[in-house]
């Protein structure tokens, strides 16, 4: 055993001095973040809806009670994250880095609790330009001015949140402007379509249309102002059949828009953005398409926006996100086959104030209240309330 020890030893300390030689350094990082949530009424969402979208419409048993009606609540850890950060020496005339974060949300509600991927991507970047590879934050979610509310909700479903594999381009024409072109494909936030005849959530819909999803966005920074302008297009095939049985459908491309900006003043930062919302139910938006009965798509529109401010300084941290979203085609979807999320909700808004505590030690204790109404035929409302501690390191 001892020289066992021995041998184990020593065999650290060649690692360590290959280590000390190698050009690349690793930097460790992540959290816990046990979360408690209790809901006024059952609601859409994900991952034990803790990713609340909308409360559910009235259904009304036998009895006519409704069934949705009632509190409930739940407390899961599965926020926990993990990521490795790596700096690495000058290729190809460029400053290096890449990473790998991962938590313990599942890709899907069935694998909750297990390992998932969040972020793998690779960077290169230049004095005027940079390129990213891999799976990295969807092109419509604007993480520079992501609502601070508590997870995993994020401002989810007025604003978009997701992760994509992609190729994303940023060229700094000057030192304030940024252009920047993403193409990005589909792995855990998947397009609906029908697959052999029946509705399904897959891959195969944007992977048979053989084109990436497509965005393109004008940004300026400058200070403490940051303000930019996205288009995105997305191509997908939404009849895809496996079995030989029927012939594929035609393409359907959308187009949506976003308006998006930033500002910190004396110690309070803003943030804002409106969206034209064309399909996004990938984004875990609303929204969707409408296929007709000769086999032809529609467009289907919300117009989202959405505020957030928070004090960024200080152990107490107020904060709170307003959003409003609006189902620009209500009431056109008789008779039609819907793919997508809150066809049968007119408008949705919602108030979210929050409380954060910190201790500038890396322990963070957030309260929050989260309003939502939904603008059903008969509109229903949801109250949860969330507790919320953050251990970072």
């Amino acid at each position: 055993m001892k020289r066992l020890l021995i041998g184990i030893m020593g065999l650290m300390g060649l690692m360590g001095v290959a280590y000390a030689q190698s050009p690349f350094s690793l930097q460790w990082h992540g959290f816990v973040n046990p979360h408690y949530y209790a809901d006024s009424r059952s609601v859409v969402g994900g991952r034990e809806d803790m990713m609340l979208f909308y409360p559910k419409p009235i259904v009304r048993d036998s009895l006519g009670h409704d069934i949705n009606d009632g509190w409930q609540a739940n407390m899961l850890a599965i926020t926990a994250r993990l990521g490795l950060k790596v700096v690495g020496p000058e290729m190809l005339g460029a400053n290096t880095m890449a990473y790998i974060e991962g938590d313990f949300t599942g890709s899907t509600n069935a694998t909750i609790n297990n390992l998932r991927l969040r972020h793998a991507y690779f960077r290169l970047y230049w004095d005027s330009h940079e390129l990213t590879v891999g799976q990295y934050w969807y092109a419509m979610v604007v993480h520079e001015i992501m609502p601070m509310t508590n997870p995993l909700n994020m401002g989810a479903p007025f604003h978009c949140y997701a992760r994509q594999p992609q190729v994303r381009y940023s060229y700094f024409p000057t030192g304030n402007w940024e252009l920047l072109a993403v193409a990005q494909w589909q792995l855990d936030n998947m397009s609906q379509g029908l697959l052999n005849g029946a509705p399904a959530s897959s891959t195969l819909f944007a992977r048979h249309s053989l084109v990436p999803e497509l965005n393109a966005q004008i940004r300026y920074h400058s200070g403490k102002i940051f303000v930019g302008a996205a288009v995105n297009a997305k191509t997908i095939q939404p009849v895809v059949n496996t079995t030989g049985m029927a012939a594929d459908g035609g393409l359907y491309t959308s187009l949506s828009y976003s308006v998006f900006g930033s500002l910190t003043l004396r110690g309070v930062t803003f943030r804002a953005q409106t969206l034209l919302n064309n399909n996004l139910y990938e984004g875990c938006s609303l929204g969707g398409y409408l296929m007709l009965a000769d086999g032809t798509f529609e467009d289907w529109h919300f117009n989202t926006v959405w505020f957030d401010a928070e004090r960024n300084t200080g152990h107490w941290r107020p904060g709170v996100f307003i959003g409003y979203a609006k189902n620009i085609d209500y009431g056109n979807h008789a008779g039609l086959t819907i793919f997508g999320r809150g066809h049968d909700i007119d408008y949705l808004w919602r108030v979210q104030p929050r409380l954060t505590y910190k201790t500038l030690k890396g322990l963070d204790f957030t309260a929050e209240a989260e309003y939502t109404m939904a603008g059903y035929a008969d509109p229903v409302d949801n109250l949860r309330l969330s507790l919320s501690v953050v251990y970072a390191f």
